[in-house]
C-alpha cells in the first residue's frame, strides 16, 4: 500500500519544479517540524542519477540520510526514484489555481502509516509555503 500526500502551490510550473530539484531550495523547504533541518543536499537530476540530503535535529540530537537514484525524469512533469528497496513518485500539474504536487511513496515498517503521511505531508507543506514566500521576498 503505498501512501500519496499533496498540495496545490500558487506558482508557476518553472519555479515549483526549480524549488522542488534545487539544492539550495532544498535545504530550506525539507523538514517536518521547526526544530529540524537540513543541512546538505545533493542532486544530479537524470535518470541512473543520485540524490541525497542529511536531515538533522537541531539541538543536533539526531540525524539521517535520505538518499537514491533517480529512475525517471519527465521535466515539470514526473520525478520517479528508489531509496533502498522502496520507491516514490512525484507528480506535477498545472491547474488553474497552481501546481498540483503529489508524492507517492512506498511506507517503511519501522513507523506507523499516520506518522510517515503526516510527515511527508508536513515537508510538502514546507515545500508549497517556501516557493510562494519566494514571490513574496
Amino acid at each position: 500500500m503505498r501512501i500519496t500526500v499533496e498540495t496545490t502551490v500558487a506558482a508557476p510550473i518553472a519555479e515549483v519544479w526549480r524549488a522542488y530539484v534545487s539544492p539550495e531550495d532544498i535545504k530550506a523547504w525539507n523538514a517536518a517540524s521547526d526544530d529540524w533541518h537540513t543541512t546538505t543536499a545533493s542532486v544530479d537530476l537524470r535518470e541512473g542519477g543520485a540524490f541525497s540530503s542529511r536531515m538533522e535535529a537541531k539541538d543536533g540530537s539526531q540525524g539521517f540520510d535520505f538518499a537514491g537514484t533517480y529512475t525517471r525524469i519527465v521535466p515539470q512533469k514526473r520525478i520517479e526514484y528508489a531509496f533502498g528497496d522502496r520507491t516514490a513518485e512525484v507528480l506535477f500539474e498545472e491547474r488553474p489555481e497552481g501546481v498540483h504536487v503529489s508524492v507517492s511513496f512506498d511506507p517503511e515498517t519501522t513507523y506507523p502509516l499516520e506518522y510517515q503521511r503526516d510527515g511527508w505531508q508536513a515537508i510538502l507543506d514546507n515545500f508549497g509555503r517556501h516557493v510562494e514566500g519566494l514571490k513574496a521576498s
